[in-house]
């Protein structure tokens, strides 16, 4: 793997230790739980990001689209903390055999999004998928600190 995407995945793989280390212990009632009017739950959270990550990281930068239902990641509820890890843990594995496959080269081609037909480079997605990812984990952060302190 080339080091910029060995580099990229090890951000990413703490990233998603970070999800772990927030969701140990929590009962799925914390899971579902939200903290206000239009704020989600730790489910949805990490349902969403890891959708996003996995459509930026496969479906645009690598070409291997999947059927993502945006719409309902936003729906998801009684999943427990097991399920959302194996979840996170998936994607990390997806990533790596990604990352093996590319080339430094492929950071300067471009793609086009599946859902919005706009052409991204792979760069650019790539990224997107970190950055989006590192903004939800410190959400996910914020929601289990204000569960604990309810």
């Amino acid at each position: 793997m080339q080091k910029m995407y060995a580099a990229l995945l090890d951000r990413l793989d703490e990233l998603h230790l970070e999800i772990e280390k927030a969701l140990e212990g929590l009962p799925v009632e914390a899971l579902d739980w939200t903290p206000g009017p239009e704020m989600n739950s730790l489910s949805v959270l990490i349902v969403h990001l890891t959708g996003a990550e996995r459509y930026w990281v496969g479906d645009v930068a690598n070409g291997s689209p999947l059927a993502r239902d945006r719409n309902a990641e936003f729906q998801v509820s009684g999943l427990d903390a097991a399920t959302l890890v194996k979840r996170v843990r998936d994607l990390g594995a997806y990533e790596k055999a990604a990352f093996e496959r590319m080339t430094l080269t492929d950071l300067e081609g471009e793609r086009v999004s599946p859902r919005d037909g706009r052409p991204y480079s792979v760069a650019w997605a790539l990224s997107h998928a970190l950055e989006h990812t590192a903004l939800h984990v410190g959400q996910v952060q914020l929601t289990v600190q204000l569960w604990k302190q309810r």
